[in-house]
């Protein structure tokens, strides 16, 4: 793990103390052993929330693929009004990762924002290469937006949002809903999103090395969802949406980045191409954080004020 000169001293402090998968020099022989690691930390971390509740379904997944899982959540004792919902997108690099992982993160939406949570377990590269994964995020918000009256759901505010990976992924379903007419969103929150397989950001380059998601293991998440197409001219910009021509016509828009990571550069130009596309978009950059810097250490400052902003955006969205 390295550290770089700027990064904010209380995560420093607080990240070398920490035992994380290593995904700096992945190979696909690597990716077993890696996905047991990190499911191992999530069930040794695991704890019931008496404010929030959890319940698994299986919907159906794109046409002739296998159903997808749904995991829900909602604040425990709700009210049956019809709930906002943040439809959700885990990260993992496209290769590790499911909803269990991130069930402390929405839990706090569950509780802060009082939103259900409905929160997709996506196909993963490489055995599952593009168009799986964002087929799978699609089907699955579509079944949600079409059932949203028996989820106890508002249809009339519905955000997808993801990190990292999922971040992108979320991105790519929010283009598609735009680009086969449905379903209406009410906002996109896009944590330290993964949007662009070209490697060609000043980003990318200067971090070759990285507290956590360095320049190879980017490529390798990359090369893992896309194959030999990764770089070239046939990558579809719902798989990696830093490549679509027209951003207009999306919904109001959230993005956050660390200043020290590769998906820097490329979160910046996609949200001030937003912004140019007319689309009502906030931005944060935060000074001396890594990449998922608040999800492994949400207790220090900097990951507060990212929690916070987030939160502030998106209670301001279901309002609209």
């Amino acid at each position: 793990m390295t550290h770089h000169p700027n990064l904010d001293p209380e995560l420093a402090a607080a990240i070398g103390e920490l035992v994380m998968p290593d995904a700096a020099s992945l190979t696909p022989a690597d990716l077993p052993s890696l996905r047991a690691q990190a499911a191992a930390m999530v069930a040794a971390s695991a704890v019931d929330d008496p404010l929030v509740t959890v319940e698994d379904l299986r919907v159906p997944g794109p046409e002739g693929a296998p159903d997808v899982r749904l995991r829900v959540y909602r604040p425990a004792g709700s009210a049956p009004s019809a709930l906002p919902c943040l439809y959700w997108i885990h990260g993992g690099g496209m290769v590790i990762g499911s909803p269990e992982h991130d069930d402390a993160f929405v839990g706090r939406f569950v509780k802060e924002v009082g939103c259900a949570v409905v929160s997709v377990d996506y196909r993963l590269a490489p055995e599952h290469p593009d168009p799986a994964p964002i087929e799978d995020c699609y089907a699955g918000l579509l079944w949600t937006a079409k059932n949203a009256a028996e989820l106890g759901i508002d249809s009339t505010r519905i955000a997808v949002g993801g990190a990292s990976a999922g971040g992108g992924l979320a991105a790519g379903t929010v283009l598609l809903a735009r680009d086969r007419g449905g379903p209406d969103l009410a906002f996109q929150l896009l944590v330290c999103p993964m949007l662009d397989d070209r490697d060609n950001t000043p980003s990318t380059v200067q971090f070759e090395t990285a507290v956590v998601w360095n320049r190879a293991a980017n490529v390798f998440g990359w090369t893992s969802l896309l194959g030999d197409r990764r770089g070239g001219d046939d990558v579809s910009p719902y798989a990696a949406p830093a490549r679509a021509d027209d951003l207009s016509g999306l919904p109001p828009s959230f993005i956050d980045v660390g200043e020290l990571e590769v998906f820097r550069d490329e979160c910046l130009t996609y949200a001030q191409r937003l912004a140019q596309a007319g689309v009502s978009t906030e931005f944060h950059l935060y000074p001396g954080a890594s990449h998922g810097f608040d999800l492994m250490v949400p207790d220090v400052e900097v990951s507060r004020a990212a929690g916070a902003a987030r939160i502030t955006a998106l209670r301001r969205a279901f309002l609209r």
